[in-house]
Order: C-alpha cells, then structure tokens, then sequence
C-alpha cells in the first residue's frame, strides 16, 4: 500500500534525506580509504580533498533540510509514539541534525586552521582562511571531528535499526513517511 502525500515527507524532505545519506556513507568511505594510498600522492590529496568538499556539500543541504523542516511539518507517526519511545526518537533526530552542521564545521575549520585557506580541489587555488594559523587548535577540532565521526557510527546505525524495528516489530508508518 503506498502513503498518501499528507502521510509521507514532503519530495523535497524524502530527496534531501536520501542524497545526504548517500553524501553521508560516501564522506567516510572517501576518509576511510585513504590509507589505500601513499601520504603525499595525488590520489590520497584527491580522496581528502573529496571527503572535505561532501562534508561542505553535507553542510549546505543541511541548511535546506531545516528550512524544508519548517516549511512542512513532518506527517505523525501511526500509531503515535509514547513517553520514552517519542522523548528517544526526539533525542535521536537532534543528535543526527547536530551532526549534520557540526561535523563538517569541525572539518572546515580544521583545514582553515591547520593551512590558512580552503584548498580548491584539483588545482593550485586555496581560498584564504579570515584567521591565523593554528596547528594546536587545528589538531584539537581534527581529535573532536574523528570522535564525533567514530560515535555517529553508532548513532547512525541507532537510526537504521529504529527504523527496520519501526517497520517489522512496531508496524508503524515510519519508515512509509520517508520512502
């Protein structure tokens, strides 16, 4: 049985969540195989400096899935979730909005400081940093941006395992809303 439109996400929200999944799982396998080339080649800068362009990509359809957000309000979940289930279910998706405009800033500003500009990929340009250099700063957010990177694993299984127990133990429409 297909949802009607009045219980699904708006196109707009089912498309932007799907994309930035997609940008999502391709930002760590980019960061996860760069060791599968040697430091200083230009294929591991090309892998980095594509990890780093997905995240800013991340980070501005974030901003277009929070306008998108509060433009339409999402449809309800029947039957409603309940006390602890809808406290855990809020909870999870301001963790997961939270990652999505704070782990590329982390990376943005961590480039910014460690090099004093934005490097354009595939060429020489760099786009200048408004600050200082920092490499202790720098190596502070890298350490948090590597953290948040490392729990968000957990947090972003939490969500595919809440939705397939949505789906085949609870039986609600929460996964229908987003497909």
């Amino acid at each position: 049985m297909t949802p009607s439109d009045t219980e699904r996400y708006s196109y707009k929200a089912r498309w932007l969540h799907w994309v930035m999944a997609g940008l999502i799982v391709l930002a760590y396998a980019l960061i996860l195989s760069r060791s599968l080339f040697a430091k200083g080649t230009d294929l591991r800068t090309l892998v980095v400096q594509t990890h780093f362009w997905v995240g800013l990509l991340v980070l501005l359809m974030a901003f277009v899935r929070l306008a998108e957000r509060h433009r339409h309000t999402p449809p309800g979940i029947t039957p409603p979730l309940q006390g602890a289930l809808r406290l855990a279910a809020t909870l999870s998706h301001y963790a997961l909005y939270a990652f999505l405009f704070v782990q590329p800033l982390l990376g943005v500003f961590t480039v910014l400081l460690e090099r004093g500009g934005l490097p354009v990929p595939l060429t020489s340009l760099s786009i200048p940093a408004p600050f200082d250099i920092s490499k202790d700063t720098a190596q502070t957010l890298e350490h948090l941006h590597v953290l948040l990177g490392t729990i968000f694993y957990y947090v972003i299984g939490l969500h595919v395992v809440a939705a397939v127990w949505h789906h085949f133990v609870r039986r609600d429409n929460t996964v229908r809303r987003m497909v």
